[in-house]
Parts: structure tokens; C-alpha cells; sequence
């Protein structure tokens, strides 16, 4: 019932930028939140950021300073601007919405998934 689809990743130099778009579609009633975490090779997933309805933010401490998330409500869309990239950025990042759908009347309120976009930073 839900799509989160991400783009904008790719290959970028340390201290290039990128940015993220992650579009949600399907039958929302209403989003919660959104967010982006990452997975690097060999390790677990980790948050990168969140934002809420009300445009509260949080981010993990590697990323401060570097990285911001922001959303338009009217599209779905959460995006993460990333500068000052690293080679410790690399990982795959995955969109992530806690949201509400609508399914025969009935509002269920879940948390979806992305399919995920490479960001590879080289040295």
C-alpha cells in the first residue's frame, strides 16, 4: 500500500556534497515522521536523521554540522542535504516514514522502509 522510493546517490569526492530525495506514495493518511539511516558494509544499520510533522529534527552525532534533513509535506517527500562528505559516509542509505494508511475504513499506523540509494565517498 505504501512506496518510498530514494534517489540522488552516487559517487562523490571527500568534502563534495549530495542530496537525497526519498518520495512517499501510496495510501497515507497522514505521515508521522520521516528519516534517513545508513548501513555500511560489515556493520549494523544506524539513524541518521529524523524529522517530524511538526519539523522537530534529530540527528546522530557523526553526521552534526554536515548534514540536514528537511521535508515537503505537500509532495511526501523527506530529503537529506549532505556536505563536507567523508569516506566514512559510505554506506547505503535508506528512507524510513512512520506513518498512518488507510485500508477498507480501517487506519493502521506502521513504519516503512525504502529499498536504499549507494553513497560511495572516495579518498
Amino acid at each position: 500500500q505504501v512506496q518510498l522510493v530514494e534517489s540522488g546517490g552516487g559517487l562523490v569526492q571527500a568534502g563534495g556534497s549530495l542530496r537525497l530525495s526519498c518520495a512517499a506514495s501510496g495510501r497515507i493518511f497522514s505521515i508521522d515522521a520521516m528519516g534517513w539511516y545508513r548501513q555500511a558494509p560489515g556493520k549494523q544499520r544506524e539513524l541518521v536523521a529524523t524529522i517530524t510533522s511538526d519539523g522537530s529534527t534529530n540527528y546522530a552525532d557523526s553526521v552534526k554540522g554536515r548534514f540536514t534533513i528537511s521535508r515537503d509535506n505537500a509532495k511526501n517527500t523527506v530529503y537529506l542535504q549532505m556536505n563536507s562528505l567523508k569516506p566514512e559516509d559510505t554506506a547505503v542509505y535508506y528512507c524510513n516514514a512512520d506513518l498512518t494508511i488507510v485500508v477498507m475504513f480501517t487506519r493502521t499506523r506502521d513504519d516503512y522502509w525504502g529499498q536504499g540509494t549507494q553513497v560511495t565517498v572516495s579518498s
